[in-house]
């Protein structure tokens, strides 16, 4: 078994050019996932801090040096699913920073492995991982 954590959260290389994109025009950067209908079930780009998160939120990971989140309720649903972000041709109906780049965010999933789930990546409820005390490196 592998001593890594399994990530529950990855990216494909073409959104890691549009988040390169996005960071240069607007620093630092944050993913949130709610699970609600239309375009509120895509993952949705802010500035860092722009999205408020708190304990209804799950944070995931980091996708490119990017927090991700995702609404508790939606992640009830999808903890035993890997998550990849990617991004596609297309206009959304979001606030999502790619919408006016002609692209859209969105999640590719699969099921984890057995083996992988006894080795997940923790999860954190947003308000413990943004208010957790951090060690400078």
């Amino acid at each position: 078994m592998s001593t890594e954590p399994t990530p529950r959260v990855l990216v494909t290389p073409a959104a890691e050019a549009t988040i390169d994109l996005l960071r240069d025009e607007h620093g630092p950067l944050m993913f949130h996932q709610s699970g609600g209908c239309c375009d509120g079930s895509s993952p949705m780009c802010f500035a860092k801090g722009e999205f408020r998160v708190g304990t209804n939120d799950v944070w995931l990971g980091q996708i490119h040096g990017c927090d991700f989140f995702m609404s508790a309720a939606q992640f009830a649903y999808w903890q035993h699913t890997q998550l990849t972000v990617d991004v596609v041709k297309g206009r959304g109906a979001s606030f999502s920073l790619e919408i006016p780049l002609g692209v859209r965010f969105l999640i590719r999933s699969r099921l984890f492995t057995e083996e992988e789930e006894q080795n997940m990546a923790p999860v954190y409820d947003g308000e413990e991982y943004l208010t957790r005390p951090t060690t400078a490196s």
